[in-house]
């Protein structure tokens, strides 16, 4: 889908020829002598119409307006969550098989970051998945004109919105893939095409690669399947080459049996979903490759298949990790730390700004945050601050859960020097307990995503989180760097004093 950003006051709305003519009503709107005003005044006189967000109107043919459909949506206070909010809300008309050309128009002010939010909920709203449809519903949305008061200042956030649609849907693409439409091999193909962009390069490894590196945790899983794992290292290269990279990990288990600890058979299905932490990642790459941050960033993905054959690892068998420490294999349906685990120490040897992971890697996250926040732990305040503003900004919320030691100690093994798993009470932190045994002192942040990385039900599919969570992130510590960067303007010296005239 096409994007165009394009200055547009209320009156020049109103001759715009398209299918769909989307007006956001701020509270507090002031209206002109335009017909579009007009319209937006006599509604929110009569009680028709509210300026509370998502609160809307539908129109058809109205006097004056060359679009064909109209709709007045209240976008509240104007903020980027407000806005969000009120495009999502006429979504259906959005998606409608008859809207090919879309204006979406503010009829007030611009806030900060509304912009890139009304661009990613247009996305948002029109998506359609077709890999593996034979008859093919394509997206019948083909343009989106953003209309702003000025679009010299809309620019950069309209840059980022169509950066981020373009990484967010990457991410869903592969996420939304069956298991065997994304296979370990797929996913590294994948990967091997983000290298076409300015920046970034590839490179994967396959069993042999990985078992010279001695990563046993992450061979350990893949055993059971007939699909070879891939080990995917990608760089993207945006600083000078002494700059400490920010390295990502994302999780990339394609389908997840549970292997010998088997899981039940209902919505097991959704499991192809478990490869949605490696799916942000390539996100992200495809959003870095758009908006070419001046940061370095290297993005890991352990990919395989979690299947329960007889090669498949066993309950009570003991592997020894990357790092040299052994673990006792307690439950083969805990499989994701165990690929994260020699990732994270494969990231050590970057010598990383920040270390981040991400992994669908808990349903006790699911039951702890649901779907609206992502659980964050962090061994570094600075980093867990970083990554929450982030969220907030980019709408993508997560939210700190604890990190206390004594939430280790049931990990402890008679026969190993941990075991992969401790018992049910508060099973996402000793999980993320496990994994930071292997981040030793780099500045580390893990990302539950198990509850906001789809969504089951009627609209069951990836949501492509938390893409816009993390290219924030990057984009923030970038400015930062680059404000660390600039040499400092010397202070000018006082001019001196012309001597006082001596009284006579």
């Amino acid at each position: 889908m096409n994007f165009d950003l394009k200055t547009l006051e209320l009156t020049a709305a109103a001759s715009e020829k398209c299918d769909l003519l989307v007006v956001l009503i701020p509270e507090g709107f002031k209206p002109g002598a335009d017909a579009l005003s007009a319209l937006a005044a006599l509604a929110l006189k009569n009680g028709d119409l509210s300026a509370k967000a998502g609160k809307h109107l539908q129109l058809y043919q109205a006097p004056a307006v060359a679009a064909r459909r109209l709709v007045l949506v209240g976008a509240g206070d104007g903020s980027a969550r407000s806005v969000r909010q009120a495009v999502l809300a006429v979504g259906g008309a959005i998606k409608a098989p008859q809207t090919k050309r879309v204006v979406v128009c503010f009829a007030g002010a611009v806030k900060a970051g509304a912009v890139c939010a009304v661009v990613q909920a247009v996305a948002e709203a029109s998506y359609v998945y077709t890999t593996t449809k034979s008859k093919v519903e394509a997206r019948s949305l083909n343009r989106c004109v953003v209309g702003v008061p000025n679009a010299a200042e809309a620019r950069e956030g309209f840059d980022s919105g169509v950066a981020l649609v373009a990484g967010v849907e990457f991410a869903r693409e592969w996420g939304n893939r069956p298991a065997n439409h994304a296979t370990p091999t797929l996913l590294a193909n994948a990967a091997k095409t983000l290298a076409k962009l300015p920046r970034i390069q590839c490179k994967v490894l396959g069993p042999a690669e990985v078992a010279r590196l001695k990563m046993g945790a992450f061979l350990a899983v893949a055993r059971g399947s007939e699909e070879p794992l891939r080990f995917i290292e990608l760089r993207y290269n945006g600083a000078t080459k002494d700059q400490a990279p920010v390295v990502l990990v994302g999780k990339g288990i394609t389908f997840d049996t549970g292997g010998i600890s088997i899981k039940p058979a209902p919505e097991m299905d959704e499991m192809k979903f478990d490869m949605c932490g490696a799916a942000s990642v390539l996100g992200v790459f495809r959003a870095l490759g758009e908006l070419q941050p001046a940061i370095n960033v290297v993005g890991l993905i352990p990919a395989c298949e979690n299947m329960p054959d007889g090669r498949a690892v066993k309950p009570g068998d003991v592997v020894t990790s990357m790092s040299g420490q052994t673990i006792e294999i307690l439950n083969t349906d805990a499989e994701g730390r165990l690929v994260l685990c020699d990732a994270l120490t494969y990231a050590t040897r970057f010598k990383p700004a920040a270390v981040v992971d991400i992994a669908t890697l808990t349903g006790a996250c699911v039951i702890a945050l649901g779907g609206v926040r992502s659980g964050l732990f962090a061994n570094n305040d600075a980093l867990a601050s970083a990554l929450q503003t982030a969220g907030d900004v980019a709408q993508d919320l997560c939210w700190r859960m604890p990190l206390d030691d004594d939430y280790a100690d049931g990990l402890k093994s008679n026969f190993a020097d941990m075991g992969n798993v401790a018992g049910r009470a508060g099973g996402s932190i000793t999980a993320a307990k496990f994994l930071q045994k292997f981040v030793g002192d780099m500045p580390w942040a893990h990302l539950d995503i198990a509850g906001t990385a789809w969504k089951g039900g009627a609209a069951k599919g990836s949501t492509g989180r938390p893409v816009g969570l993390l290219v924030q992130y990057l984009h923030d510590q970038s400015k930062a760097k680059a404000k660390a960067a600039a040499p400092r303007v010397a202070a000018k010296p006082a001019a001196k004093r012309a001597p006082r005239a001596k009284a006579v």
